[in-house]
């Protein structure tokens, strides 16, 4: 039974597919000459990607109190829409990895006004704090300024399509706030819609650590959590805070808002404030993050797990049917990419590359370029068959394990193997979609695909190589056609080179990394 996506991203009212470039610091800081934003969107066409993901500022924004300063934003989107792409602004703001970094002068330089973080030493953090009111109004006074702004130069355009709210929230350096308003509300009653939350849930890891601390009908914090108070209270506060200010900004132009999360599985002791921000959105506290932020449409993991088994088992905590998979930050060399939207039917996916000062892409970052066009040529595919299970991925080993030469795939009435070059130093990798039966497209790097037709019952020869010339089997049984070509804009598949003969011998190749390989078989 086919799965039905929550495509959240949508352009004139039809799904979008985001994909392209997650880049720091373009148009901020450090980029003072349109030349240096040009040619990040140069390198996001250079990928095929149709979308990048960019920081902006609020302390560049609002560089004094209540004077904002959109020359920024504006310019971003300009120079998008000449290279016609589109935007996912990412709001750095109140938290960035954890700290303050970027929230105004204004409010640094008044600590008594605009409270941080106190720790249990009772020293200030450089972390503002989510109890305190007029942090809040400040935040949310700025955002819903930009969300004005942007729904006047481009509510008609829609060239920024989303927005991340904050990046990585959480308090660095203390598991909770021990300041007067946080102590005031950690020893104060936990509040009745989250005890009512859990009991009509009646199960998820914070249930579990409510029934843990023996799950009494009400309580102050530590009383209802015990030892896991500090970190559910402060998840809580941020969720809470968070929330007003998605929903200030979608009452004033609704379009999508997310996070970004600093996952816990960090290869580290797993303390909260320590190995990660605390009060983010771990996936102990997902279920406190839903219940508290309606008005976020979902929340994005920054997944860094080298290997399949530990990167998978952290989007098994955020995929869910409440919270589709939107990747914002990637592993640097892209591993699992094609599992994410195969197995995990990602919505749309960002990825890290740089470039040299002539707008070249280093020569060991092309394996990320090569991946992320040929999943770019599969778009349209992507849109149409995730969730119905027709839609697999490959990947040759873990890095350096560069010598598997052969994978078996399994499909509706074949058998399909794969095969990599140990001649191409390139791991191979790939996106391969069975339309139906007798239809196949595969799109990637530095693999071919062998077909069999499955046996059935009275056919079972067809599936045996008989008196086939097995020095040079085909291993492509029954094949009407093969074309290598791309989609058009209305999503038709168009051909630009046919293939047969010697061109199959083995199986088939997949094309150049921007092109689809298109394989008709019949019986």
């Amino acid at each position: 039974m086919a799965k039905e996506i929550n495509r959240i991203f949508k352009v004139d009212g039809k799904p979008f597919y985001p994909l392209g470039r997650h880049h720091l610091y373009m148009g901020g800081y450090t980029a003072r000459d349109e030349s240096v934003i040009e040619r990040s969107f140069q390198g996001l066409k250079q990928c095929n990607g149709n979308t990048m993901g960019v920081p902006i500022y609020w302390d560049q924004i609002e560089p004094e109190e209540g004077k904002y300063d959109y020359s920024s934003v504006d310019t971003l989107i300009r120079i998008s829409r000449k290279y016609q792409s589109k935007l996912i602004f990412l709001w750095f703001a109140h938290w960035k990895n954890g700290v303050m970094d970027f929230a105004p002068a204004y409010m640094k330089a008044n600590p008594k006004k605009y409270k941080r973080v106190i720790a249990q030493t009772g020293g200030s953090l450089w972390v503002l704090s989510s109890h305190c009111k007029a942090n809040l109004e400040a935040d949310k006074k700025a955002y819903t300024a930009l969300c004005k702004h942007l729904k006047t130069v481009d509510g008609k355009e829609q060239t920024v399509i989303g927005l991340q709210i904050e990046n990585e929230a959480g308090i660095l350096g203390s598991e909770r706030d021990y300041g007067s308003e946080a102590q005031s509300q950690y020893d104060g009653p936990v509040p009745a819609k989250l005890l009512s939350a859990m009991k009509a849930a009646g199960k998820g890891e914070v249930y579990d650590l409510w029934q843990k601390a023996g799950g009494k009908a009400s309580g102050n914090w530590p009383e209802i959590f015990g030892v896991e108070a500090a970190e559910l209270m402060t998840a809580w506060s941020i969720a809470s805070f968070i929330n007003e200010i998605a929903k200030s900004g979608k009452a004033v132009y609704n379009i999508p808002m997310f996070i970004n999360v600093w996952c816990s599985e960090a290869g580290w002791w797993p303390i909260p404030g320590e190995a990660y921000p605390s009060g983010g959105c771990v996936h102990k506290v997902i279920d406190i993050w839903k219940w508290f932020t309606p008005y976020l449409d979902l929340f994005a993991p920054d997944n860094f797990q080298p290997d399949r088994i530990s990167h998978n088992a952290v989007y098994c905590n955020y995929v869910r049917d409440d919270n589709p998979l939107f990747i914002v930050e990637s592993h640097p060399n892209l591993n699992g990419m094609f599992y994410d939207m195969a197995d995990f039917n990602a919505i749309g996916y960002f990825v890290h590359f740089s470039q040299n000062e002539d707008g070249t892409v280093p020569p060991e970052q092309q394996r990320r370029m090569q991946i992320t066009r040929s999943a770019a040529a599969m778009l349209p595919l992507l849109l149409k068959y995730q969730g119905t299970g027709r839609v697999h991925a490959f990947e040759e080993g873990d890095p350096g394990i560069h010598g598997r030469l052969k994978y078996p795939m399994d499909f509706e009435g074949h058998m399909g193997l794969i095969e990599v070059s140990e001649r191409n130093p390139t791991r191979g990798a790939g996106l391969l979609i069975q339309a139906n039966k007798n239809e196949f497209y595969i799109a990637g790097i530095n693999f071919r695909l062998m077909l069999r037709p499955k046996p059935v019952m009275g056919k079972t020869s067809v599936a045996l190589l008989g008196g086939m010339d097995l020095t040079h089997p085909s291993f492509v049984n029954y094949t009407e056609r093969v074309d290598v070509g791309h989609f058009d804009k209305n999503g038709k598949f168009i051909s630009d080179v046919r293939k047969n003969g010697d061109d199959m011998r083995g199986g088939v190749w997949v094309g150049p990394d921007d092109s689809v390989t298109r394989i008709i078989t019949c019986d």
